[in-house]
């Protein structure tokens, strides 16, 4: 029996159902400005916590408080890590991109704080890094990768990850654009479903219309792309324009892997503060409310 049965997972998706009853009207309670003002990228540099290893002064994001009662009841943001190495498929800069610390912490900060603002959900006000292969991974039913062009599983990541995500599990991947990068993130997830391919998630997927009703496949640049080009994408050569959302479902028709190619929903939650045009443009409209929704989706399904 998967351990995601237990009591912490029952209650979170008894707040997550309620979320979507007040979901419709989660946008206007950002209020008319933009950010608050915190989350404005990059952790370097920074007097980091020994205690959770986040900043001190939490990037400027607001605390609050979790009762006793329920400090296991509670949605975490879960990043993981891994590792970016030569491999046999590609090497070193077949896919390129970043890693597994990109957007990190400013993009889980902000986005565990807007959660908790704008649904019923009870969050974790600290979100966390873990490997694959933790032994607390079966703790959290949600995962979030990002920037996977130049991912390499190790054997013992492939078999944890497969049953992870087999066993109620659910992972979100963001962040990577052009087909180099896919390719080699379709080489290191096959390894996990080698009898499973990836497929195009129809907008009216439930994924796309459980708490926002989503009308197009957002796509959203990274903020210096789209303020220094204009552009709505990240150019990593061919294949870089097009913005995909595609999945791997499990035998029981869950989506288990979500995957956005070629937009960047993690930019949105990290750069909030920065530009109010980029905020209202990509935060307010597409990271926010997509995000809201994948997590509705993996905890309620």
């Amino acid at each position: 029996m998967s351990r995601f049965t237990r009591r912490p997972f029952a209650v979170a998706v008894v707040a997550l159902c309620l979320a979507v009853v007040v979901g419709g009207a989660v946008l206007a309670q950002f209020g008319p400005g933009f950010g608050p003002g915190f989350g404005r990228g990059g952790g370097r540099g920074r007097r980091m916590s020994p205690l959770n290893g986040l900043p001190t002064d939490r990037a400027g994001v607001p605390d609050w408080e979790v009762s006793e009662k329920f400090s296991e009841d509670v949605f975490t943001f879960v990043r993981v890590q891994y590792d970016s190495s030569y491999n046999s498929y590609g090497g070193w800069g077949r896919g390129g991109g970043g890693g597994w610390t990109t957007d990190w912490p400013d993009s889980d900060l902000n986005f565990s704080y807007r959660l908790q603002q704008l649904t019923s959900l009870k969050v974790n006000p600290e979100p966390i890094c873990l490997r694959l292969t933790d032994p607390r991974l079966f703790d959290y039913p949600f995962l979030y990768m990002i920037e996977p062009g130049r991912l390499a599983f190790s054997e013992e990541e492939v078999v944890a990850l497969r049953r992870y995500l087999l066993n109620g599990g659910f992972m979100m991947v963001d962040d990577f654009w052009g087909d180099a990068q896919y390719e080699n993130f379709y080489h290191e997830i096959k390894r996990v479903f080698p009898d499973r391919e990836p497929f195009d998630i129809p907008l009216e997927h439930p994924i796309f219309q459980c708490v926002y009703k989503l009308r197009e496949r957002p796509q959203v640049p990274s903020i210096h792309t789209w303020m220094g080009t204009g552009q709505m994408y990240e150019d990593h050569g061919p294949g870089s324009v097009e913005v995909h959302y595609r999945g791997i479902k499990d035998d029981k028709d869950r989506l288990v892997v979500f995957i956005g190619h070629n937009t960047d929903l993690g930019d949105g939650w990290e750069r909030e503060g920065e530009d109010p045009e980029y905020f209202h443009e990509f935060a307010e409209k597409k990271s926010y409310p997509l995000g809201i929704n994948i997590v509705t989706y993996a905890m309620t399904h």
